[in-house]
């Protein structure tokens, strides 16, 4: 971005403006095939939206946007700039499919490069970038919990614009894409039925589908837009819990932050556990249906105990059942919500978005698809009964790719399913790599099944009725089907590439830097000091010798870090959180239906040490 000349005197602001950079990329979607610029958008107020499409954050922040995006059809247009983590979600057909998958129904920049990631100098996914109708950037915003706070800003800018000329209402240049026309569309999770048939979370159609043995007929079909919202795991309920409680199937209803049971006898779905709202806190528990959840993902039994892969807030919870829907308790048993991979005590282990479940065979131990570190873990009860995490193939955050052997140099990419096989082994469903892999315990090896796949997301076992043969189920999620797979005699080796996530590198000095998050509350909105401060901010490094001081969890969006002379480069991980009231809550000025409003954000800055660099880190979770 370049600097202006002139200064901005009116309501919102003062301070030296700055031009917006042009938008460049590979390509566009949702256009009609039309390229856009800057001066094609100039008289609206834009909203860039840095995504990509592995992150819930990220998906939690399209939904944030969408009521936003309808307050203001003729003023307000949203670009979605696609900047990818992973080496899969650089594929342009992925993308496209993506798009389609998680409902974008605003203009998308292709940016497989980060061009325009690195020209708006963005720094975590999600972040967004707010343009005034003359084109100078006003806002940007880090992490979730902005749509409020947008919709006010955007107000501002309509308003002050539209008595200095400037607003340009026009018509909104998202073109939709031809709609779709498939029995199932983006499947997410499967379940095999005793009698031959399947059970599968028919994700983009908002419905879960019983399916006959020929993986294509349609026995029955629950749930729907309205009832259901993007369903993902399944599983069936115990003996003990259909007795009890009427509910056969479980589901994680994720974009509902739900998980719900489905009565075969008459199709009727209810809530087991969420308030269809979404959790901001990242902790909590109690009464299960009045405990808020985040983007339930997948679900497995540990004992007489539902774990739930909560990938929202990157934790594991757990259901227990009371006598009726209305006594079930939730609580966390597994992960701080720091984002990462840290095994030991549950409680302070830190997972990035588990993803699959999968319960052993023993009963013991339950295998999980981390999905954000590329990461196979277990959870096992210790012998005095603590939950324990453990990773068996993955090293973090940033490190991903197609490599066999043994498991400590094993590679994934972004898995998604998880399913023990009847020797004991564990099949992963390795997602952005296309493919099918094998974790076997004993050798401690890694092999490949199957590849070729379009985003596999799930598999189940099945035994060939007439042959005895044992083979997988796997869900082809971006074919839109189920696929049976064979298990070879002898799994592949491969020895494919190793991948990094490709981000710019941030100088800092060894020794003391002052780290400062801006966080300026929207027009209206007080930070509320009565109990305290509200903001609180939790650092860390990878490695951990990085930090010699400054790590930790504390309130303020300041601290002075002391980073280590030697070290070369690491990884800061910073964790932000803010919360801000409607009013004045200090002084009591508070309007009717008055609601607090939590910002939050998780940050992975890979940082390099230069004696010449400035030795202050500023990072915007809302700086305008």
């Amino acid at each position: 971005m370049t600097a202006g000349a002139d200064t901005d005197t009116g309501s919102l602001r003062s301070r030296v403006r700055v031009r917006a950079a042009e938008l460049v990329g590979r390509g566009w979607l949702n256009t009609g095939g039309r390229s856009l610029s800057l001066a094609d958008l100039r008289g609206r107020v834009v909203v860039l939206d840095f995504w990509t499409f592995c992150c819930v954050n990220c998906l939690h922040v399209l939904d944030e946007l969408r009521p936003v995006e309808a307050q203001f059809p003729d003023a307000l247009t949203i670009i979605g700039v696609h900047s990818p983590k992973f080496e899969h979600e650089a594929d342009a057909d992925a993308l496209v499919a993506a798009v389609e998958r998680y409902a974008v129904h605003h203009p998308v920049l292709d940016d497989p490069e980060l061009v325009t990631w690195k020209a708006y100098a963005a720094r975590a996914w999600p972040t967004l970038v707010v343009i005034d109708p003359e084109g100078y950037v006003v806002a940007s915003m880090s992490g979730e919990g902005h749509g409020p706070g947008l919709a006010s800003l955007v107000t501002e800018l309509v308003e002050e614009h539209a008595a200095k000329g400037t607003l340009q209402p026009g018509d909104d240049p998202y073109v939709a894409p031809p709609a779709p026309d498939t029995a199932l569309r983006f499947p997410g999770k499967a379940l095999a039925l005793p009698d031959g048939s399947f059970v599968v979370s028919d994700t983009a159609n908002h419905a879960v589908v019983h399916l006959e043995s020929d993986l294509e007929t349609e026995r029955a079909r629950w749930g729907g837009e309205g009832v259901l919202n993007e369903p993902q795991g399944v599983l069936l309920a115990t003996p003990e819990v259909v007795e009890r409680l009427g509910v056969d199937l479980l589901v994680a209803d994720s974009v509902n932050h739900q998980v719900k049971g489905i009565r075969f006898s008459d199709g009727s779905v209810h809530v087991v556990a969420g308030t269809g709202s979404q959790l901001r806190e990242r902790s909590g528990g109690g009464p299960a249906l009045e405990q808020a959840l985040s983007t339930p993902w997948d679900l497995a039994w540990l004992g007489d105990r539902l774990l739930i892969a909560m990938a929202g807030t990157h934790q594991l919870w757990a259901w227990a059942p009371g006598e009726t829907l209305a006594h079930g308790r939730v609580e966390v048993v597994g992960g701080t919500s720091n984002e990462g991979l840290v095994d030991g005590p549950a409680l302070e282990a830190w997972f990035a978005q588990p993803s699959g479940l999968a319960t052993s065979a023993t009963g013991d131990r339950v295998w999980v698809a981390d999905s954000e570190t590329s990461a196979l873990r277990s959870v096992t009860r210790a012998p005095d009964g603590a939950l324990v995490v453990e990773t068996h193939v993955g090293t973090g955050l940033f490190d991903f790719g197609h490599r066999d052997g043994a498991a400590a140099e094993a590679l994934l990419q972004h898995p998604l399913g998880v399913t023990e096989l009847p020797d004991g082994s564990v099949a992963v469903s390795d997602t952005y790599n296309g493919a099918v892999r094998r974790f076997d315990p004993t050798s401690g090896q890694v092999s490949t099944l199957a590849q070729g796949l379009a985003e596999p997301s799930d598999a189940v076992v099945e035994r060939d009725p007439e042959s005895g043969e044992v083979r997988l189920v796997v869900v082809e999620s971006a074919a839109h089907r189920l696929t049976r797979v064979g298990l070879p005699e002898a799994a592949q080796r491969v020895d494919g590439p190793a991948h990094r996530t490709q981000r710019p590198s941030t100088p800092l000095p060894a020794g003391e830097v002052a780290l400062e998050v801006t966080f300026v509350p929207p027009t209206g909105q007080k930070l509320d000091h009565r109990w305290g401060d509200p903001t609180r901010l939790d650092v860390s490094a990878t490695p951990d010798a990085l930090l010699v001081s400054g790590a930790g969890r504390a309130e303020g969006l300041t601290r002075t870090l002391v980073l280590r002379e030697g070290i070369g480069s690491g990884t800061l991980h910073i964790s932000v959180q803010a919360a801000a009231c409607d009013g004045d809550p200090e002084t009591g000025e508070v309007p009717e239906h008055a609601a607090c409003h939590l910002f939050q954000q998780d940050w992975g800055i890979p940082v390099v040490l230069d004696a010449a660099a400035g030795a202050t880190l500023t990072l915007d979770l809302r700086g305008v």
